[in-house]
């Protein structure tokens, strides 16, 4: 896996003039804000040596290098999922070569199921904790050359970044939430007993991504900040009420253009 992880940085050092210290993953329907990076170097998936298809709706599988915010960056359009059949190892393989290319920060995006009965869709909710319900990425054979065996996970989330966020969303009077996200496997969405249950345990949203990305990013020592945008109401059922892929992606673009002021304001000052 070394080989291959240094065989996609070198791949991708060619295409980049700069390196930048910023990535950022866009999860469902969120694609769209890279488009606000200009001067951008456009990427497919197909064409990144060892990097494997995003199918998920919503997910257009381009790596995106440019200017956003005046600072270089790099963007996932799309990320991949653990219920696409890949291991952990594909899933995560990106974080590991975006270590290699000398990233240092990681911002992440989702779509979220609201656990949290204050919550409505369309909430965008900072992420400052996790529960990992998937099988760990870092089960197996530890890589000495990104982190050590057993990696602290008690400040996950960069409380600097945290911080820096929510007095820019203050500064332009918008509402955040903050909470704890529940990563799962999927890909069906959770029973009425399942939204409860992880409620009761201390998860305000839930999902199907994200964790393992960070798990990886957190044993290679990159600074983390993650936001999930809400994108249903996992706390009441009524009798026609169905949990649909189509919505989320549609309640995930409409928070897009508040995602791209605040991931944009946050990228300025880092």
């Amino acid at each position: 896996m070394e080989k291959k992880y240094q065989e996609t940085a070198n791949f991708l050092a060619s295409q980049i003039d700069e390196k930048p210290e910023t990535a950022i993953i866009l999860g469902s329907g969120l694609g769209a804000l890279a488009d606000q990076i200009t001067d951008a170097t456009v990427i497919p998936y197909h064409r990144i040596p060892h990097f494997v298809h995003s199918t998920a709706t919503g997910h257009k599988g381009n790596l995106i290098y440019g200017t956003l915010a005046g600072k270089q960056v790099l963007a996932m359009q799309g990320r991949f999922h653990y219920y696409e059949g890949y291991a952990m190892s594909q899933v995560t393989f990106p974080i590991r070569v975006m270590k290699l290319l000398g990233i240092k920060n990681l911002l992440v995006s989702n779509a979220a199921g609201g656990i949290n009965e204050t919550f409505k869709i369309g909430d965008l909710m900072i992420i400052r904790d996790h529960i990992n319900m998937m099988p760990n990425p870092l089960i197996g054979t530890n890589d000495e050359a990104f982190g050590v065996r057993f990696p602290d996970m008690t400040r996950t989330y960069d409380r600097e970044f945290i911080s820096r966020m929510e007095a820019i969303a203050t500064q332009h009077g918008i509402p955040l939430k903050k909470g704890i996200y529940v990563g799962l496997t999927g890909p069906s969405y959770e029973t009425p007993a399942e939204y409860a249950f992880f409620g009761k345990a201390g998860g305000d949203a839930v999902g199907m991504s994200t964790v393992p990305e960070v798990i990886i990013a957190r044993h290679a020592g990159l600074r983390i900040f993650g936001m999930s945008v809400i994108t249903n109401e996992g706390y009441h059922f009524a009798d026609d009420f169905v949990n649909c892929g189509d919505d989320v992606v549609a309640a995930a673009n409409r928070a897009t253009e508040t995602m791209t002021l605040l991931f944009s304001e946050l990228i300025r000052q880092i």
